[in-house]
């Protein structure tokens, strides 16, 4: 190595030196706070001693950092926030990253456990990651976009990694954030009030804790996401315009069903293949959620229409058109959330359905080859026509798919009925939502 190369290493080790040493600093910081317990937090926890690699996946400002930290805090660990303007410009310029680790063990000492923050930042991460795994790191990293449980990852890490997914508050976890742990000794009142908060603006942690206004906050991070995680991730070129036309016409009519046709119609995007292309792009985002209807046959599955859905109901209040008033809609983006975060997968374990009536039932949950419930999802149990359309909905449904765990998700009735040899359960979101 010449002179000038080796003075150039120094000052690149020592601006990299500054560098984590700032990081560690707020990393300290970030560690004499306390926060509020995530409900997934005992599972991670058992996964965190195993030597495969820890994939902590979810959208932007969901958790992700602060659950990573305190799933490894109790042992020396090494921590590096590749979401820092400062640092890329740095690694870019390495050959491998060896000098990375060099100083990283400068600043914390030597050990086998490390943490990489938003590691999709970080150029061809995963031949790294799986490298340090090779050579005995127990590796924890995490991402904002759910292409890292593809292509990549899939190509190089199969079999050797968990995926752990991080998501907005849950109920309750939005209720511990507001200090209310003893929730028995809430009236009902007081309960609906807290649910109807919840389910307008969203469980964003950084929200409910610090009691933000949520339009302003989520509609900043609804931009920088697009801008961030869509538009300067992606390989292939995607028009902003376009983009922020499809979220748009997303968000404006989430929980309806669309066809990929009717979304080019009024994108004036000319190829189906285009639109699915930045529905993929934004799904991988964490922003929207596809849902199929389900069908025994793969080709029925594919081709009928789809519906959409909203990671956190807030953006709907932050970046609609204007404010909807059908409240149905927010309860039943609500309930599709609140599946999400208690495991179901879209197109997995997770669908919508239609009888050969034309009924239609929210959802449905699978295990293994079977129909494990049924869920309607009602508001306005007012109405009796509305009441009966519901149930009837998911008496042929439990008919057609053989199964008998029928729930009507309402905004406050409670009930137990049956009807033709079915039991129907009546269950207040509240309450479902606390289960």
């Amino acid at each position: 190595m010449s002179i000038n190369e080796n003075k150039i290493d120094k000052k690149m080790n020592n601006l990299l030196f500054e560098i984590v040493s700032r990081q560690k600093r707020v990393l300290e910081n970030v560690l004499s706070k306390e926060y509020v317990p995530r409900t997934i937090f005992e599972d991670a926890k058992k996964l965190a001693k195993d030597d495969l690699i820890k994939v902590i996946t979810g959208p932007r400002r969901a958790g992700k950092s602060i659950l990573s930290i305190l799933l490894v805090k109790d042992v020396p660990f090494t921590f590096l926030n590749l979401d820092d303007e400062s640092l890329l410009p740095v690694l870019s310029k390495m050959e491998n990253y060896n000098d990375l680790l060099s100083v990283m063990e400068v600043v914390y000492g030597k050990t086998k456990v490390i943490l990489f923050d938003e590691i999709q930042n970080l150029e061809n991460w995963e031949l790294f990651i799986n490298r340090l795994h090779r050579e005995g790191y127990n590796v924890f990293v995490t991402g904002s976009n759910a292409k890292l449980l593809s292509g990549e990852l899939a190509t190089h890490l199969t079999g050797r990694h968990y995926e752990i997914e991080v998501l907005p508050f849950n109920f309750k976890e939005y209720l511990h954030a507001k200090e209310i742990v003893a929730v028995e000794h809430l009236s009902k009142g007081e309960l609906l009030n807290h649910a109807m908060n919840y389910m307008i603006s969203g469980g964003y942690p950084e929200i409910v804790i610090k009691n933000l206004n949520s339009s302003l906050y989520l509609s900043t991070l609804f931009d920088s996401t697009l801008l961030r995680d869509v538009i300067m991730r992606q390989k292939t070129r995607l028009s902003e315009k376009k983009l922020i036309n499809i979220s748009s016409y997303v968000i404006n009519n989430f929980t309806g069903e669309f066809s990929y046709n009717s979304l080019k119609n009024f994108t004036g995007i000319k190829s189906v293949e285009t639109i699915q292309k930045y529905l993929k792009a934004l799904g991988n985002s964490y922003i929207i959620f596809e849902l199929n209807r389900f069908s025994n046959k793969a080709k029925e599955r594919i081709k009928s229409p789809k519906k959409f859905y909203i990671v956190d109901n807030g953006f709907v209040l932050s970046k609609s058109v204007r404010f909807s008033s059908d409240y149905g809609k927010y309860m039943e983006n609500l309930v599709f959330s609140e599946l999400l975060k208690r495991g179901f997968k879209p197109n997995s374990t997770l669908f919508y359905y239609k009888t050969k009536n034309n009924k239609e039932v929210d959802f449905i949950t699978r295990q293994d080859t079977k129909t494990s419930s049924l869920i309607q999802v009602c508001y306005d149990m007012e109405n009796l026509k509305t009441e009966e359309r519901e149930i009837k909905a998911l008496l042929e449904a439990s008919s057609e798919l053989n199964c008998d765990d029928l729930l009507l998700i309402t905004w406050d009735k409670e009930n137990v009925r049956n009807i033709s040899g079915k039991k129907v359960k009546y269950v207040p979101i509240w309450k479902w939502l606390l289960v």
